[in-house]
């Protein structure tokens, strides 16, 4: 729990910087460039390490957790849904990885609408 804690707190403390920094740098941008800058740094990045704990094996069970829930979790949880996609589609199961992205995509725009409208008419 310390090691997801620690590495939580790292990987948001990152996104704050990344996606702040890239927001000075385009002010007049409506495009949230910051956001996708950070899930598109954390899916390179979960590549990235999960290539090498393939290949080469040199991670821990400990710096896995530390790394890919806690850091990276941290970071954005896109990067989860990113690697755990395309493991699925290496893994020959396209159709799962379809149905992944669509319910992750569709499902999760409408339940972040559904909790804005609840919230928005009760708050009324």
């Amino acid at each position: 729990m310390l090691l997801v804690a620690l590495g939580g707190a790292l990987g948001s403390m990152a996104r704050f910087k990344l996606s702040g920094w890239v927001l000075h740098q385009t002010p007049s941008w409506r495009f949230p460039l910051g956001t996708l800058t950070v899930n598109l740094v954390g899916c390179f990045i979960a590549g990235l390490l999960a290539g090498m704990a393939v290949k080469q094996d040199i991670f821990t069970p400990d710096a896995r957790v530390f790394l890919f829930t806690g850091l990276l979790g941290g970071f954005t949880t896109f990067s989860a849904f990113g690697l755990e996609t395309l493991l699925l589609l290496k893994r020959g199961e396209a159709g799962v990885a379809i149905a992944n992205i669509a319910i992750s995509v569709v499902v999760g725009l409408l339940v972040a609408w559904l909790g804005y409208e609840i919230t928005a008419r009760t708050a009324a």
